[in-house]
């Protein structure tokens, strides 16, 4: 007699909303110190012994793509890229029936030796981050020279055929908000869709301010000067607005975290690299699925447990509430 098939569930909110989106960050650590994420001297990184294994990775991807109706995988970090296991492990999980997409977020360090292999191994989207095309001022930004790395990057991944290739850029005042007519010519040239996404708060220092960001009306104002911006498809649940420029197949998205907030639509979860279970990026609660892993649980507690993180979602971020505080963890220990 065969096994009986395990019971399907959906990651369902009291909100209406169903968490299809799994984010999963496999480290904390980065190799740029970047100014709006954590200071010169970095922070401290977790200990690996409770970093999630290759194997405990695959496990709790397997019951959230099997048993939970997860349909897209996301890595991130800190720095996925970091990982000398991500090709085997992009592998792992694009062989999990049913099989989900597979996307990365990265920084862009490393890939140009990396793109071919990440895509063999199933990859489907890449985003990379870029804030800057100038050299010092991307020194300056990140603590490091390593813009022609990036760069190289972004060619490799556009040559290995992860189309579209998305770049992501966090508009700055006073840093680089002269770039962004310049930035959207440069995507246009190098065939890669940009997106600017809002700042968002958090930094490892706490020292994001409302007044010191750069609104999306701000930088759809500053293209709409020189370019001709048309709404384009529907947004569903991907947090961009996307707009097509001066009637060509060229798209830029806009990302209004802060002041358009589409929690509404939120079909994402998240997975830090120690096993905590997230239902929001600005969640100051987690649930422990590390500690049933190592504790020898079976498959249905960690599903419960799981279950149970998601159907506690708040309505929304809550930035713009006067009660608002900021998570305990930076975005490095959090994931994109």
């Amino acid at each position: 007699m065969s096994d009986p098939v395990p019971t399907r569930l959906p990651l369902a909110d009291t909100h209406g909303r169903i968490a299809t989106d799994l984010r999963v960050s496999l480290t904390d650590r980065c190799n740029l110190r970047c100014t709006y994420c954590m200071p010169a001297e970095g922070v401290p990184w977790q200990p690996i012994s409770e970093q999630l294994t290759f194997d405990e990775l695959v496990r709790l991807i397997g019951i959230g793509v099997r048993r939970l109706g997860i349909r897209t995988v996301r890595l991130t970090g800190g720095e996925p890229l970091l990982r000398k296991d991500l090709e085997e492990l992009i592998g792992a999980i694009a062989g999990l029936e049913p099989r989900p997409q597979v996307a990365l977020t990265t920084n862009g360090i490393g890939l140009d030796r990396r793109a071919e292999k990440i895509a063999a191994a199933g990859l489907d989207r890449i985003n990379i981050s870029i804030d800057t095309l100038d050299r010092q001022r991307f020194k300056e930004l990140t603590r490091r020279d390593r813009l022609a790395d990036v760069l190289a990057g972004i060619d490799a991944a556009v040559a290995a055929g992860l189309h579209p290739v998305k770049i992501n850029t966090v508009p700055m005042r006073g840093i680089n908000d002269g770039e962004f007519v310049d930035l959207v010519r440069w995507a246009m040239r190098t065939g890669v869709q940009l997106r600017f996404i809002e700042q968002m708060p958090l930094d490892a220092q706490h020292g994001w301010t409302r007044d010191g960001m750069i609104t999306a009306n701000e930088v759809q104002g500053a293209l709409e000067e020189v370019f001709t911006l048309t709404p384009f498809g529907q947004r569903g649940s991907a947090p961009a607005e996307r707009f097509r420029i001066d009637d060509t197949e060229h798209v830029v998205g806009i990302i209004a975290s802060v002041t358009r907030p589409f929690c509404g639509a939120c079909d994402r979860v998240r997975l830090t690299a120690d096993g905590q279970i997230r239902n929001c990026l600005f969640a100051r609660t987690e649930s422990d699925l590390r500690e049933l892993l190592r504790g020898g649980a079976d498959e249905d507690a960690i599903v419960e447990r799981w279950v149970g993180a998601v159907r506690a979602k708040l309505p929304g971020h809550g930035i713009n509430d006067p009660s608002f505080l900021q998570p305990d963890r930076p975005m490095s220990a959090i994931g994109g």
